[in-house]
Formats: C-alpha cells, sequence, structure tokens
C-alpha cells in the first residue's frame, strides 16, 4: 500500500464514523452486528486479528465479547480513533500502525478478520495466502465483503474461488439484514468464512447458504 493510500484513508478518518455500520453507534446496528460476529467466531477468548481496522469499531466490540484483539490499520488518524475508542469503552485492544496486506505482526491467531478492505488492495490471491499463514491449523479467516453500488468491492462469485484455493473450506453467507447497514439495501454484502489448514477445532453458528 502506498504513501497516497495513506493520505487518502487520513483524510476519511473525521467522517468515517458516519456510516451506520462504521461507527456502530446505533443500538440495532451494534446489535446486529454483535450476533453476526458471535456467529462466525469462535467462543471468546480467541486470538483475533482486524486488519484495516480504521476507527477500531469491529476491534472494539470484539474486545467487549471477550476476544484478545489486535487491529492493524495504514491510517493513523483513524488509528488514534480506534485507541480513544477503546479506552472510551474500557477494553484493551493493540492497535499497530502498518499495511494490512502485509501485516508485520507476530501470530499465530485463532481468526484474521478482515472487514470492507479487500477491494483496495492490490493481488488479493497473495494478501490472502499471507493472511492464513498467521492462522493456527483450522484457524478462521473471517471476511466480511460486498459489491457495492458505487462499482467498487468484489462479487461473491469471483472472491470465493481465490479464498477457497487460499484455504481447506470456505462457506458464504449473505448479510441482508437491513439492521446491519442501517437500512435497506440492494447491493451485494455477505460474510464468508474459510478455515486455514484443516476442519475448524471451533464451533461457530453460520452455515453454509
Amino acid at each position: 500500500m502506498t504513501r497516497a493510500m495513506q493520505e487518502d484513508w487520513n483524510a476519511e478518518a473525521a467522517r468515517f464514523d458516519e456510516q451506520p455500520d462504521h461507527g456502530l453507534h446505533d443500538g440495532l446496528v451494534r446489535e446486529a452486528w454483535t450476533l453476526v460476529l458471535q456467529e462466525a467466531l469462535p467462543a471468546p477468548p480467541a486470538r483475533v486479528l482486524d486488519v484495516g481496522c480504521g476507527t477500531g469499531s469491529v476491534s472494539v466490540l470484539l474486545a467487549e465479547l471477550g476476544h484478545r484483539v489486535q487491529g492493524i490499520d495504514i491510517a493513523p488518524r483513524m488509528l488514534e480513533q480506534a485507541a480513544a475508542k477503546a479506552k472510551r469503552r474500557g477494553v484493551e485492544v493493540a492497535f499497530l500502525e502498518g499495511d494490512a496486506s502485509r501485516p508485520a505482526v507476530k501470530g499465530p491467531f485463532d481468526v484474521v478478520l478482515c472487514r470492507h478492505v479487500l477491494w483496495a488492495l492490490p493481488d488479493v490471491s497473495a494478501v490472502l495466502d499471507r493472511w492464513t499463514t498467521l492462522l493456527v491449523p483450522g484457524g478462521l479467516l473471517v471476511l466480511i465483503e460486498g459489491r457495492w453500488h458505487t462499482g467498487a468491492g468484489w462479487r461473491s462469485d469471483d472472491l470465493l474461488p481465490l479464498v477457497r484455493a487460499a484455504t481447506s473450506t470456505a462457506v458464504l453467507r449473505p448479510l441482508v439484514d437491513p439492521d446491519l447497514w442501517g437500512g435497506p439495501i440492494e447491493d451485494e454484502r455477505y460474510l464468508i468464512i474459510a478455515t486455514a489448514g484443516k476442519e475448524p477445532p471451533f464451533r461457530t453458528g453460520t452455515g453454509d447458504r
């Protein structure tokens, strides 16, 4: 990722949380994401890496659920907000400035989670391979992505084969509940849960759809 990309995301930091699914300020939106994440992740405490964590809303929510969370993002201004958010909520999250496509972190993790970041990264196949090396055998790669009305993003039909090439199993779940987004949606948004290396030692509530 480039300096220009860092500057772009720094510029977005001040208004990033205005989107309901970014800031998670609304109680219904926060509850909806809590349920999705509880179903997707193993029972706490799991070691979770949130790549491209932005302002840290998901990182903080996961820490509140009892997980041990590390977040990495390229934008220092995003991370400043993330650290302040964790302090306000009374949880500990280790936030690190760095390139989400090449996380300079020490694993292994039980979960590598990414929400709405893959569309901005080059060579996604290589990125997925790198992320899976950070997982314990049977660890989970959790991807929340979409193909938005703006034309940005990944169609699930295009992304799922890349994920399956990098992992042993992968399942898809559409994310159509309007409470997740603060209102109805007309574009494609979905969750992929993939297993690294072998069948997961965890039980989740997410089925293949």
